[in-house]
């Protein structure tokens, strides 16, 4: 649908209260913080590095692979002289590439992966164990029995690592807002006759009360025929199937399941859209098979005892993905009703990041107010830089390959990781100097029958002006679907591997998503070959849930040594 910073965690209050406790916590910030990430991170449950097996916490899952499979860690980390990021790419190519101990115990540290920035990308998501680094990894046998041997080591380590974890620190400290949350542990009751909490779904609710805005939503004919696509060409996923359809609007995805052969479909909208739902259901004489039901879906109950469903499906994608924090209710509905081995529909989505030369939006926008017959009125434009910008660009205007930010699994993805920082990598594929004036982003949507992440390496579907995408209606109820030219890559495939999926990138026709743009202050000139590397900071506004905080670090290296780090900050609202 469309037109946390790291995770909010509560501090426990220190046994003591008063002025020495709020004391105790300005004066050994330090300390409290080492404490209390270390504890948190170590109580996490951690998986082995050699089995898909979960242990209570960090230290069960080392001793684990320790006992089991003969692997050490933090003595291999030692043995090896691994820095900080040495240990992150040997963590994330042991989850990645599943090598047996003996080839991992075999490693010398000279191999091309622990200088590949392919391996600082976790490979799982919220991983504990690149999130703590051991008090002391260079306590091997032989470093123990030779004293010279370990100061050396950790000299060695200690002057790679030390700004490393400095800059994890601030980073970490500056997402957590650790004194606004001290202050909020000792933050007093609100006062009686206080200003109610501030209520961020009701304004969200009303905007889909209107007809224009479904009317954008189901003529934009790549979202809709793919859904559509998905739900009528998979009889077999939806035939006498239990179907929950979250935020459904019209009930366009509905109708589309039912025809499909669901035996149920319940229609959840908290909007005064669910009413003209009601009617539409009636209207196509489908009420026996779909339930409209008006509430949030955290706060429903289904009718007839229905405990679980076999499908989710839901349309809760906003501008940059995340805008509306739709999908908080969608996992929320999973988690309360979609069974062990159910689908969620889309299955996964990716956030795609590129460089772009975005130049007719800053003519447009921007220096436009340069001169306004014969005045300056560029005060107009200075709050432009700190607001993302959501426009139609066209392909050419992408200055490198797309990187993907963040990739969300819909089957497993919890809420808190909804919240995140990524780095990335951009190469420019521009063949001169150029000047870049924007990072673009957009998302790439996928649909499987399983439920799964799609393979690594698989291509989403572009679909162009002259692509036959009108929804059709597939004959379902045991007759094959007709064989039709599909212009999204999955003709021929069987059923159980065929994947569906659409781009909101600016290789495709436009979507009512359109691209959203974060214009650059200092734009980069970047010559022929250039890398632009950095991280990209997402989060729920702190003024308002439903709006997004962008932070983007960014550096260019144009052959030579990494330039200056820049910091940008935006709303996407």
């Amino acid at each position: 649908m469309s037109v946390h910073l790291l995770g909010r965690s509560t501090i426990p209050e220190d046994e003591s209260s008063g002025e020495d406790s709020i004391s105790s916590a300005g004066d050994d910030a330090e300390e409290t913080w080492d404490d209390w990430v270390s504890d948190s991170m170590q109580q996490r449950p951690c998986r082995s590095l050699f089995e898909q097996k979960d242990l209570p916490s960090v230290e069960e899952a080392l001793s684990y692979d320790r006992n089991t499979h003969g692997f050490d860690l933090d003595a291999f980390c030692g043995r090896l002289s691994l820095d900080t990021y040495g240990r992150i790419r040997l963590i994330n190519f042991m989850r990645k590439t599943r090598p047996s101990p003996a080839v991992v115990n075999a490693l010398t540290g000279t191999e091309e992966m622990f200088s590949s920035d392919e391996y600082l990308r976790p490979a799982l998501e919220d991983d504990p164990l690149l999130q703590l680094q051991p008090d002391d990894w260079s306590d091997s046998d032989g470093e123990a029995s030779d004293p010279t041997k370990r100061i050396k080591a950790l000299e060695n380590r200690l002057a790679s690592a030390k700004q490393d974890l400095v800059d994890y620190r601030d980073m970490v400290s500056k997402q957590l807002d650790m004194p606004g949350l001290i202050a909020a542990v000792h933050e007093p009751a609100p006062a009686a006759g206080a200003p109610p909490a501030r209520d961020d779904d009701s304004h969200y609710f009303q905007s889909y009360e209107a007809n224009d805005i479904h009317a954008v939503m189901i003529q934009d004919k790549v979202r809709t025929s793919t859904y559509a696509q998905f739900i009528l060409t998979n009889p077999s996923l939806f035939r006498d199937a239990v179907v929950l359809d979250v935020g459904c609007g019209t009930g366009i995805l509905s109708l589309f399941a039912a025809r499909s052969g669901a035996k149920r479909v319940f229609a959840v909208d908290a909007s005064d859209i669910a009413e003209k739902a009601e009617k539409i259901v009636k209207a196509n004489d489908l009420d026996h098979i779909i339930t409209v039901i008006r509430g949030k879906v955290e706060d429903i109950t289904l009718p007839d005892n229905v405990q679980q469903v076999d499908v989710i499906i839901s349309e809760w994608m906003g501008y940059a993905l995340l805008y509306e924090s739709m999908l908080d209710s969608v996992l929320r509905a999973r988690d309360r009703f979609l069974r062990p081995d159910g689908v969620m529909a889309p299955s996964q989505c990716k956030m795609m990041l590129a460089l772009c030369d975005a130049s007719e939006v800053v003519k447009d926008r921007v220096d436009f107010w340069d001169d306004v017959y014969g005045f300056d009125l560029s005060t107009m434009s200075h709050e432009i830089y700190d607001e993302a910008i959501v426009d139609v660009l066209g392909p050419d205007t992408l200055l490198s390959a797309p990187y993907p930010v963040k990739d969300l699994h819909l089957g497993v993805i919890t809420p808190r990781q909804l919240d995140f920082v990524s780095s990335f990598k951009l190469v420019t594929t521009a063949e001169r100097r150029t000047k870049v004036n924007s990072f673009i982003l957009y998302f790439d949507t996928f649909f499987t029958v399983h439920g799964k992440p799609v393979p690594d390496g698989t291509a989403v579907a572009v679909i162009r002006e002259k692509d036959a995408v009108l929804a059709e209606v597939w004959p379902v109820g045991g007759r094959a679907a007709p064989q039709r030219r599909v212009s999204s890559g999955v003709a021929n495939q069987p059923e159980a591997a065929k994947i569906t999926s659409f781009s909101t990138g600016p290789q495709s026709i436009p979507t009512h998503w359109k691209q959203t743009l974060f214009l650059l202050r200092e734009p980069l000139i970047i010559e022929e070959g250039a890398v632009v590397t950095g991280h990209f900071h997402c989060g729920k506004s702190q003024t308002n849930s439903r709006e997004l905080d962008v932070e983007i670090h960014y550096a260019v290296s144009n052959g030579g040594e990494t330039g200056v780090t820049r910091v940008q900050m935006y709303k996407v609202r």
